[in-house]
Parts: structure tokens; sequence; C-alpha cells
């Protein structure tokens, strides 16, 4: 599920975990407060967070914060308060890097439209399969869905980790199955996918 529209917010502060879309769909940063990111899904390793901070959050700051998850100290230091993780930092350096000579943003953004639309088209075009999120609210980078049919879900995510396609289990909350399409994710992927869900659906119908 996801935002397409920023709820109101009654005027209190708007704050955003992008950890799933940063540098991947369309993000207002002006109309947040506060946007946090983990890299390790769309702009590089574990262990590197992109935190992005109005004046107003960076002055609500409270007395009883310790130093080291004091945003303000950070960007008073230029993020250099402590050792950074200089691995992680080469590595983003270097995913920007290919998002400019790719295109930039707008490219990234167009990739993973097509990618979402080819396998939500193909969730849609029967009801062997069946969506989680409503039209309105699915998400471009994590698609999920069951099996219309829920004992047939441990036969298709072990044939379809046979065929080379892992990572697929859902989340534990919910099971079912679940595609991460995230910007190092080539659409020849989605493609495989799509023509496995195909195959697998005709020897299941």
């Amino acid at each position: 599920t996801q935002f397409h529209h920023l709820p109101g917010s009654g005027g209190k502060p708007l704050i955003l975990d992008a950890s799933s879309d940063i540098a991947g769909v369309p993000i207002d940063i002006s109309a947040h407060d506060l946007v946090y990111a983990g890299a390790q899904k769309n702009l590089g390793p574990s262990g590197v967070t992109v935190v992005i901070l109005s004046p107003w959050a960076l002055s609500k700051v409270g007395d009883d914060i310790p130093t080291m998850l004091d945003y303000s100290v950070h960007a008073s230091k230029g993020s250099l308060f402590n050792t950074p993780n200089t691995f992680g930092i080469f590595v983003l350096d270097r995913v920007f890097n290919w998002l400019e000579e790719n295109g930039g943003l707008q490219a990234s953004i167009a990739r993973n439209q097509v990618k979402s639309e080819l396998l939500y088209n193909e969730l849609d075009r029967t009801d062997f399969w069946a969506p989680h999120a409503d039209k309105d609210s699915r998400s471009v980078m994590n698609v999920t869905w069951r099996l219309a049919d829920e004992a047939l879900e441990p036969v298709f995510l072990a044939e379809a980790e046979e065929a080379g396609l892992g990572g697929l289990k859902g989340h534990r909350s919910v099971g079912g199955i679940r595609a991460s399409m995230y910007n190092g994710c080539p659409i020849e992927s989605v493609e495989a996918l799509v023509d496995f869900m195909r195959e697998f659906e005709s020897r299941n119908s």
C-alpha cells in the first residue's frame, strides 16, 4: 500500500519514511518536515541513512536526547560528528552517479512505473491471482498478492525459487507473495516473473 497523495496533517509536522521510495517515485520534499530513508533498498548498502530536515525539525530537539541521536549535532558537523560509514557513502555516490548517467530521477521514476504496470497488468488479467492493495493505493516498489487458491502458494514459491526467482515470500505478518522492484531491479527480472506466472497458471488452472 502506498499514498499517492499527501495526507492532510492539519498543520502538524509531516514526517516521511521514504526507504522504499526514495529516488524511485515522485516525492515533494518541500511538503515534509523530515524525510528519512534507509539506503539499503534503493540507494546503497545497509548502514547508511539519508535524512532531510526542515529548519523547523532542526529546531525541535529536546534536551533529553543523547548527542548521538541529535540531528542538529550531525547537521552542524556536516554529517561527520562520528566516524562515517565510508564504504557505504562511497557506494551511495556510485549509485547517485549511475542514476544521473541513466536519465536522472525522472527516468528512474518512469522505469519503475513501467515495471509495476507490467506486473499489475498480469495480476489483473485473471482471477487466478488476488492482489492485496486497492488499485488507488498500490505500491510501485512492493507488489503483494495471494493466489486465489492459497494452497498453491507454497508450490508457487518453491517452483519460482527453482526457476531463479527468489525472495518472493510475503511478509510474515500477511503471508502471500511479495515482489520488491527497487531501482536496482531491471525490467528483465519483472518480465521473467510474469512469464513464470503465466506458465504456472496454465499448469494449475
